[in-house]
């Protein structure tokens, strides 16, 4: 096994940074072919969210389960040359903010994003159906081998052990969360507030729902097609409309929250001054949960309006981890023994070649005497003579090559051989022999 996991996240890049890396869905597969094609890569999958994009590959040329240093910078110099071309970005840029782990310390950075434990929200569930959905696409594209195959089955996997057996997913602590929250320290009494959703994704889905739990019953969803949102209103009673019309419902609107994939923002600066001045400035409170932003910037520059992003969530965010370190900490335990188990299986598998070629030439001594046998057999040969005969062959033969070994090893001083042969063939050391090859004796053997 050889996995590399590069990638940036709202610990090293801020929101700026991170949308200029952001991948648009509906160009994923493209860009995972390019990847493969131009970074050397013979299985790789992209994660990309408002928090983080991160790339899973695994390099053609190496198939060891641990690879040199050289080749594990190889690959990293590979793979970030490529997103630095794929995006148009200047490299020196995109290093700064970089992380990089190699195959088990990439394994538990995955681990450990699929169970939450990486993100700006302890816990949060969302990531693992984003990662899940990273997959799938990766599938559909063609770019996802055995290596990654096996991999992302033990992340599922342990990642469902940590959610079910942890405490880690309880009490809703997302972004999502985390903007209603804020949303109700701005507002005296936000039951009488209006509140527009642009977009109709997964995260707008659950800040409608913690809006409704706090009592905001007047709820606009602006998509740009109407069949989400329809289901939007369906499930929870809000009215849906074009993201054409966000410029009137703009007017009546106290709470904007954004989350879409858009490459482009969608609500401008004059769009929000023309409301303002209908609603003869009665305040705007906006949070821009996308990436790359929805809200252009400038519009923080308005007076009357409180625009937050992603990034500004933190401090309301952290205030609400205090009930999941603990299930964290357990969190941990769990993703050590899957990890353990999960490498001692690759480790075993690198044996399975080693193993049949082992076999193999044993059974092809073992048909070579048996057919000498055989031969003698047939030529009169007494056959209880001809079994000891054909037993001390094959046992010559297939202790040959080993006590070769053995011996060479013994006489280059390499004793921890000597041990490791004893180990493997289950022999009693004998007290005699130690240290091994350095009597007279045993030299002259």
């Amino acid at each position: 096994m050889s996995l590399l996991v590069l990638g940036i996240n709202h610990n090293t890049a801020t929101v700026a940074v991170r949308e200029k890396v952001a991948f648009a869905p509906e160009h994923m597969q493209d860009a995972l072919q390019q990847a493969c094609a131009r970074a050397g890569l013979s299985e790789v999958a992209i994660l990309s969210t408002c928090n983080r994009t991160e790339l899973y590959a695994v390099p053609e040329k190496s198939s060891h389960l641990h690879g040199t240093s050289a080749e594990e910078a190889q690959a990293r110099t590979a793979v970030s040359r490529w997103l630095c071309d794929y995006h148009g970005l200047d490299a020196a840029e995109l290093d700064a903010v970089l992380y990089c782990h190699h195959n088990e310390q990439g394994v538990r950075h995955l681990i450990r994003v699929a169970s939450g434990l990486d993100s700006m929200v302890l816990g949060e569930p969302q990531i693992l159906g984003q990662i899940k959905s990273a997959y799938a696409v990766a599938q559909q594209a063609a770019t996802l081998g055995t290596t990654l195959y096996r991999t992302f089955e033990e992340v599922f996997a342990v990642a469902k052990e940590v959610r079910t057996e942890t405490a880690i997913g309880e009490n809703p602590v997302s972004v999502a969360f985390a903007a209603v929250t804020l949303a109700q320290q701005i507002f005296a009494d936000i039951h009488e507030a209006s509140a527009l959703m642009i977009g109709a994704g997964r995260t707008i889905e659950l800040v409608v729902q913690h809006l409704k739990e706090a009592g905001v019953a007047n709820i606009v969803v602006a998509n740009r097609t109407l069949t989400n949102a329809q289901e939007l209103s369906r499930k929870y009673g809000v009215r849906e409309v074009l993201l054409s019309d966000i410029p009137e419902v703009l007017e009546t609107t106290d709470i904007v929250v954004s989350s879409t994939a858009s490459q482009l923002p969608i609500l401008g600066k004059g769009a929000v001054e023309r409301a303002l001045k209908v609603r003869r400035h009665k305040p705007i409170f906006m949070v821009d949960l996308a990436v790359p932003r929805d809200i252009e910037p400038e519009v923080a520059e308005l007076e009357d309006v409180y625009l937050y992003s992603v990034d500004d969530l933190r401090e309301v965010i952290d205030s609400n981890l205090k009930n999941r370190q603990e299930a964290a900490r357990e969190a941990e335990v769990i993703i050590d023994k899957g990890i353990d188990t999960f490498m001692r299986k690759q480790r075993g598998l690198g044996i399975v070649a080693t193993l049949r070629n082992f076999r193999e030439k044993a059974e092809q001594l073992r048909d070579i005497e048996l057919e000498k046998a055989l031969k003698s057999l047939d030529r009169g040969a007494d056959p209880r003579e001809m079994m000891k005969e054909l037993a001390r062959l094959l046992t010559n033969k297939l202790i040959h090559a080993p006590s070769v070994q053995m011996k060479k090893a013994s006489a280059d001083g390499h004793h921890e051989l000597i041990h490791l042969a004893e180990q493997l063939f289950e022999l009693e050391a004998s007290n005699e022999a130690a240290p091994h090859a350095t009597t007279p004796a045993a030299k002259q053997q």
